[in-house]
């Protein structure tokens, strides 16, 4: 019996085998994957920290809500896969057997999907590029709701694999200078190979202050902020220009006291917008939704715009040492960006 990687509890990550069914309907694929990869930040969240500790959301009320959870155990570990289509539902009109696609799911060598949330990609296609469909489509919306245009400023806080996009995206749409702030060496140095113009370690640094000296006192246009931390939020009201925008996109939990609204934020007055994607409607609702922010991902994915060679990194193989290789990759950032994985 096939068996996928999955978080069965809090901080316990374990191996569950599954069924696939033996008759597909009529909207569905059977796919062997090649290759897939991790979506850290959220994973994180709710394999070691605080995704499930707020309740449940309730969408009549649009509040978080005591008793239940976010996401129930056991959750599947892995965000997107790469791989050939075997067999296909008798409705299934875009695919062929032997297409290569791209899809939502978790690690798995094998899996039974509905056609929607799917895209055909070339022979040609970087599986690493493919895989992060996912990080350019939150990195597109976040610079979409910062309304950055040719020219600006720009700062970006966190250098994950979405900070690593919107390094690209906003190189891609004319910014400058355009400043990526993280305290690893490793993806500070990523940065500059996909379009920082200059880097900085926030560690005992004044970020605010070096981002005014960057851009001539004025500030950034806009920062786009994916650390979820305090003192990087405190450095965004800092650095930012007058009438700017802070655009947050992470999933943190609860800050600790400190944070100063009274300082510069109250004398620069900049907007602060909260971004997500995977979530209709969008700020810009109706002409932008889900399905055009995923499907203008893919495009620049199959136009070769995105680069991911150094951000899906590690790439380990599919095999029972996953487990322990898994937990070792997600206590060490230091040497690892987005977990890639090789069936």
């Amino acid at each position: 019996m096939p068996k996928r990687l999955v978080c069965t509890e809090h901080n316990v990550i374990d191996w569950q085998e599954y069924e696939l069914p033996k008759k597909l309907e009529p909207d569905q694929i059977r796919v062997r994957n090649t290759h897939g990869a991790e979506k850290h930040g959220t994973m994180a969240s709710f394999i070691h920290g605080h995704g499930n500790k707020r309740g449940r959301w309730d969408a009549a009320k649009q509040m978080f809500m005591p008793g239940g959870v976010t996401w129930n155990y056991p959750i599947p570990l892995g965000n997107m896969q790469v791989g050939f289509i075997e067999e296909v539902g008798s409705g299934i009109k875009t695919y062929s057997i032997k297409d290569r696609i791209l899809y939502f799911g978790g690690f798995a060598t094998s899996a039974v999907i509905r056609e929607e949330n799917s895209w055909k990609i070339r022979s040609d296609t970087d599986w690493k590029a493919a895989t992060c469909l996912d990080p350019v489509t939150f990195a597109l919306s976040a610079l979409r709701d910062s309304n950055l245009r040719v020219g600006d400023a720009v700062a970006v806080f966190s250098l994950g694999a979405i900070g690593l996009m919107a390094v690209q995206m906003a190189k891609l749409a004319g910014c400058h200078p355009i400043i990526a702030i993280d305290p690893l060496a490793n993806r500070r140095e990523v940065a500059l190979k996909t379009g920082a113009d200059q880097v900085i370690n926030p560690v005992g640094t004044d970020v605010g202050l070096a981002l005014r000296e960057a851009t001539n006192w004025r500030g950034v246009d806009a920062v786009i902020e994916y650390s979820g931390a305090m003192e990087a939020l405190q450095a965004s009201l800092r650095g930012v220009a007058f009438g700017g925008n802070v655009v947050l996109g992470a999933f943190p939990g609860p800050m600790k006291a400190g944070l100063d609204l009274g300082a510069e934020a109250h004398m620069n007055r900049p907007n602060i917008h909260f971004s997500r994607t995977e979530s209709d409607p969008n700020r810009e609702h109706p002409r932008w939704d889900n399905t055009r922010v995923r499907n203008t991902a893919h495009r620049m994915i199959m136009d070769g715009h995105i680069k991911a060679e150094s951000i899906v990194t590690p790439v380990l193989k599919f095999t029972d040492n996953l487990v322990a290789e898994y937990k070792q990759v997600f206590s060490t950032p230091d040497k690892s960006i987005k977990l890639g994985v090789e069936y």
